[in-house]
């Protein structure tokens, strides 16, 4: 056998993770470290929300606001990230740039922030944040856009290249 075939069949034999599982780790992990890092920054007063926010429209007691509930708040968050990644997948992984991803964090952002924010009673209207809160949280959801995008599109064009 030429040495050409048997790198090729070792290739071949080499499992794959799937394109789903991928996007299901991208999301999991993006949500993970992007709302470690805003726990570290609520902890240290960067800013006013933490991540527990995911759960003050649920949970009832005040442990929701402290440190068991900002664990809580990064654990939910990493699970919901995962759904988060597919939204993102189906609707813009063929695009291979960091300004999809940038717009998409300015997305969710905007979303969790005027458009969630009447039915989560507990969050104050976006104009009483400091700027400090309003900046990191912004940076930190752009942050967390590219990740998932810039991920997510890589991957796509890794899996196309590997097929061709």
């Amino acid at each position: 056998m030429s040495r050409r075939k048997e790198l090729h069949r070792k290739i071949k034999e080499e499992k794959q993770m799937s394109f789903t599982t991928k996007t299901m780790l991208i999301g999991f992990f993006g949500g993970l470290i992007w709302s470690l890092i805003g726990y570290f920054s609520y902890y240290f007063n960067f800013t006013q929300v933490g991540p527990s926010f995911v759960l003050l429209p649920w949970a009832l007691g005040e442990w929701k606001t402290g440190h068991i509930g900002q664990v809580v708040g990064v654990g939910v968050i990493a699970i919901c990230s995962i759904g988060v990644a597919f939204l993102y997948k189906w609707m813009l992984q063929k695009v291979n740039s960091i300004w999809p991803g940038v717009g998409f964090g300015v997305l969710i952002w905007v979303i969790v922030f005027y458009i969630l924010n009447p039915f989560i009673p507990q969050l104050k209207p976006v104009q009483s944040y400091t700027v400090n809160t309003l900046v990191t949280t912004l940076c930190l959801f752009i942050l967390y856009g590219l990740f998932i995008g810039y991920s997510i599109a890589y991957e796509y064009s890794e899996q196309n290249e590997a097929r061709h």
